[in-house]
């Protein structure tokens, strides 16, 4: 699934380390985000550009946005199947949507599609 077909409420809800916690391969989208397997472009699910501090910084009082990067998390599938399978279970029952009708959910609807692909 490419980042342009998924909402960004979904990312929320996957819950993306940090990226002072993560390794170079990771921040880069050259390793799952979550596990640190080895990834290819057919098979990673990119979670989007971000940004944060790097390992060793701090955040700016004054200037919040002084020293971030750019990073590039991306995903295995069992791993983001994992997270969106979790991310179901706390969203759904506070999603008056979910609740009402699941299937007019774009955050339900892409979690599920999620645990699905990734379980393949």
């Amino acid at each position: 699934m490419s980042v342009l077909e998924m909402p960004a409420d979904v990312l929320v809800v996957l819950v993306l380390p940090e990226l002072a916690t993560v390794t170079t391969g990771q921040s880069r989208g050259a390793d799952c985000v979550w596990c640190t397997t080895r990834l290819t472009g057919d098979v990673a699910v990119d979670l989007g550009e971000r940004m944060g501090l790097p390992a060793g910084e701090e955040a700016d009082l004054f200037e919040p946005e002084k020293g971030l990067v750019r990073w590039y998390p991306r995903a295995c599938p069992k791993c983001t199947a994992d997270r969106a399978h979790k991310g179901l279970f706390a969203h759904t029952p506070a999603c008056e949507q979910c609740v009402d009708e699941a299937a007019l959910c774009p955050v339900g609807r892409t979690l599920y599609r999620l645990v699905r692909e990734g379980r393949r």
